[in-house]
């Protein structure tokens, strides 16, 4: 089939990279370049990175609803387009391009879940099960039909990095079945339930300070969300404390009737750095101090006196 390939991060290249053994004939359409850190120059979107060693046509619009970017998806006259993670609401005109129409790979069992970042919020909240689903795009934030979905469960430790990686990856094995399924005339169609549904935002920065008043798992789910990007953080006298890993098993009595949410309870070389939550004690296994490097937090502890002291001010 010719088809229009509208991806951007990571997340979209093994559904790209699958397109592509299968033989399709594909055209990419993936967000402009953005620049670097620290303003060295400008960097390529994965899916562009990957295009391109490929030898794909790459289109780049600002806006692919705009008209440059409606001709353009004319002008291919593909009989199926694809999303996966691409950044970029679509217009009518643009899915009324395709023959097919346009297939969705979500991060979510969907109606759960619609929006920008349902990898993270669902370990965020404390969810035990998430999936992937394809879905027929229209105009509205992830409310078209389902198509196929895929179930499976969130390990305890599991971060936001690890399941972005399974669920890119269970998502291309669900659209090769999804389109296998299209070419074959049995692909079901099932409206979403309204009632069901559920909106994440886009996360910011600022959501992933830690809030020690909250109980410990919740302090644990977002430390685990926010990983590797943006990081759960902390601060202490003025400075950021990056927290990268958490657990809740505490092997150690410690009295904490008196102590107040972030308060260090146990902060020593040997023992580990254990902090007051709203319903006991959170253990930080990995963290970085402001000018320093990534450490676990036994080793921090050789030179960094924290016993006492109360994190989050």
């Amino acid at each position: 089939m010719r088809i229009a390939f509208l991806g951007t991060p990571e997340f979209a290249l093994p559904s790209l990279e699958m397109l592509i053994r299968e033989g399709h004939e594909i055209s990419v359409f993936t967000q402009p370049d953005r620049p670097k850190d620290r303003g060295h120059g400008l960097a390529m979107p994965p899916v562009k990175e990957l295009a391109l060693s490929y030898g794909l046509p790459v289109y780049q619009f600002r806006r692919v609803r705009d008209p440059e970017g409606v001709e353009a998806l004319r002008a291919l006259a593909p009989d199926l387009m694809v999303t996966a993670a691409f950044g970029q609401i679509l217009s009518a005109e643009n899915l009324a391009a395709p023959r097919f129409g346009c297939i969705n790979v979500h991060g979510s069992l969907l109606p759960k879940y619609r929006g920008a970042a349902p990898i993270q919020w669902s370990i965020i909240n404390g969810e035990t099960v998430t999936g992937v689903t394809t879905m027929m795009t229209d105009i509205g934030l992830d409310t078209g039909d389902i198509l196929l979905s895929r179930e499976t469960e969130i390990g305890p430790d599991e971060t936001a990095g690890d399941l972005y990686s399974r669920l890119a990856v269970m998502g291309a094995e669900l659209l090769k079945e999804t389109i296998d399924r299209l070419l074959e005339g049995t692909l079901p169609r099932t409206p979403q339930d309204e009632s069901a549904a559920t909106y994440c935002g886009m996360i910011k920065k600022s959501m992933a300070e830690i809030d020690f008043t909250k109980p410990a798992k919740a302090v644990r789910d977002l430390v685990r969300g926010m990983y590797p990007a943006p990081a759960a953080f902390t601060s202490l006298d003025g400075q950021i404390i990056k927290v990268f890993k958490t657990g809740l098993d505490v092997p150690y009595e410690a009295d904490i009737a008196s102590a107040v949410p972030g308060e260090c309870v146990i902060a020593d070389p040997k023992r580990g750095l254990f902090v007051c939550c709203g319903d006991g004690l959170i253990g930080i296994t990995e963290l970085q101090f402001a000018g320093s490097r990534r450490m676990e937090a036994r080793a921090a502890l050789n030179s960094k006196k924290l016993l006492g002291r109360v994190l989050g001010q």
